[in-house]
């Protein structure tokens, strides 16, 4: 079969399914079993697939339809356009996000802070990120999970920025010497328990350790903002991702622990609450 037609057929049965961006995820799919760009698609439509490459087509479409993300089949997500490394054991790393980064990189350039923590890293993608955009900069990205702890390791190479990453298997602070920092950020889990199970089926096939922020979606939020001072130098931020509804609580958090002061709130693309940013 030709690739055009491949591809319409990939599509009727991505949609019949109700899977979301039919078009878009199919073509996708196409670009990654052909080790090709879109243009090339567009230009070579025409070409005939080999047998392999159509079983392996039509194979990511059966993993679609039950579910699986796209990124968990082709291993790839841009973020900071930048490209990540992602399988079943990490965050698929969301446009969301990039709010919260480059806020932290807009402090730290106005601040010239360099010390940064990474609390809940996953696939490193807000470490990473602020390695490569950010000069003489020392991070430490910390995780519960030694699997996700590899991916980010994985990513912080071919991103060429290891040198500037320290990783650390730890419970947020569990594990972590008394250093001081100029700046922490997290995207730490905020679902709530019972929410998990009304998810998208392709977000619940995303580890829930990565998911799962307690009965009210706050665990986190209350453990980073009891001791997130104490591993903060003067005038340190705090910089935290927030679910779209979480911004009065998070913020009554760290009002209660009487720690932190210029507390303020960044919406994302959507004009929703998304970051909360909080010094010390």
């Amino acid at each position: 079969m030709k690739i055009k037609e491949v591809l319409r057929k990939g599509m009727i049965e991505l949609k019949v399914n109700g899977i979301q961006e039919p078009n878009l995820k199919s073509r996708l799919l196409m670009q990654y079993i052909l080790n090709q760009p879109r243009e090339y698609i567009l230009v070579h439509d025409d070409k005939q697939l080999t047998l392999r490459q159509n079983v392996d087509y039509f194979k990511g479409i059966k993993m679609l339809i039950k579910g699986v993300p796209l990124q968990h089949i082709t291993h790839r997500q841009e973020f900071m356009k930048l490209s990540f490394y992602v399988d079943e054991n990490v965050l698929i790393p969301r446009p969301d996000t990039e709010i919260l980064v480059e806020e932290a990189i807009s402090i730290c350039k106005k601040n010239n802070y360099t010390k940064i923590l990474d609390l809940c890293t996953g696939s490193g993608a807000i470490a990473v990120s602020l390695a490569k955009y950010l000069e003489d900069v020392d991070i430490t990205a910390v995780d519960i999970s030694n699997n996700a702890l590899k991916i980010a390791k994985r990513n912080a190479r071919s991103n060429k920025v290891e040198e500037k990453i320290t990783f650390i298997e730890s419970d947020l602070f569990d594990n972590l010497s008394k250093n001081k920092y100029d700046i922490i950020v997290s995207n730490p889990p905020y679902i709530k328990k019972e929410e998990i199970k009304n998810l998208d089926k392709e977000v619940k096939k995303e580890p829930l350790l990565a998911l799962d922020g307690g009965i009210d979606g706050l665990d986190f939020y209350r453990k980073i903002s009891q001791n997130a001072f104490k591993y903060l130098n003067n005038k340190g931020i705090l910089c935290l991702e927030i679910g779209f509804n979480q911004k009065e609580e998070v913020i009554n958090l760290l009002e209660k622990e009487g720690k932190y002061r210029s507390i303020y709130c960044k919406k994302d693309l959507g004009q929703n609450d998304r970051v909360i940013i909080a010094q010390y």
